[in-house]
């Protein structure tokens, strides 16, 4: 249910075409609420038909023209019920860590070596998000909806650093052994 929620909050902070949509969510929604161009088409379109957004008019009417995209009364409204509604967290449903459990039973072979690119990877998106952190958020951006971007940002940090202490701390494991 959060794609179109994703959606309409992108389409509120900016009116946007279906590709511009993409390519937004690539550099920023994309990293916590991940969607393909298909999936965003196909939503724009339920979204329209349910009534929460409409297609701007267009100065000149051509073929093959982008639509660009605004949310309308019923959108805001269904995006600010949905942001009140109560929902418990997810519970973690992670590959690598029921990896991990069964090779302590069948044996670690080839773990290491996957640690090991996960560990690069985490710390590979950790950089990427403290160097958005600092282009995106100087510290004379202080409007509060700046504030909470900033705040869901510092989650994706947060989490980076997770992975990347757990993972080290997996590694050491494979050391002991050794």
């Amino acid at each position: 249910m959060s794609l179109p929620h994703a959606i309409l909050t992108a389409l509120l902070e900016k009116p946007s075409s279906g590709l511009e949509l993409t390519r937004r969510f690539d550099r920023s929604i994309g990293y916590f609420w991940s969607a393909t161009h298909q999936q965003i088409y196909r939503e724009l379109g339920k979204l329209e038909q349910a009534g929460h957004i409409r297609a701007l008019p267009s100065q000149a009417p051509a073929r093959g023209q982008k639509k660009e995209y605004e949310v309308l009364p019923a959108g805001r409204a269904e995006l600010t019920d949905w942001v009140r509604r109560s929902e418990d967290p997810k519970p973690i449903r992670d590959a690598l860590l029921l990896r991990l459990r069964a090779a302590a039973v069948v044996g670690t072979e080839g773990m290491e070596v996957e640690l090991r690119r996960h560990l690069a990877l985490h710390q590979a998106q950790l950089e990427e998000y403290l160097g958005m952190e600092r282009r995106q958020f100087p510290p004379e951006r202080d409007a509060r909806a700046d504030r909470l971007r900033h705040l869901v940002l510092r989650g994706g940090i947060e989490l980076e650093r997770f992975w990347t202490a757990w993972l080290t701390e997996a590694l050491a494991e494979f050391d002991r052994e050794r």
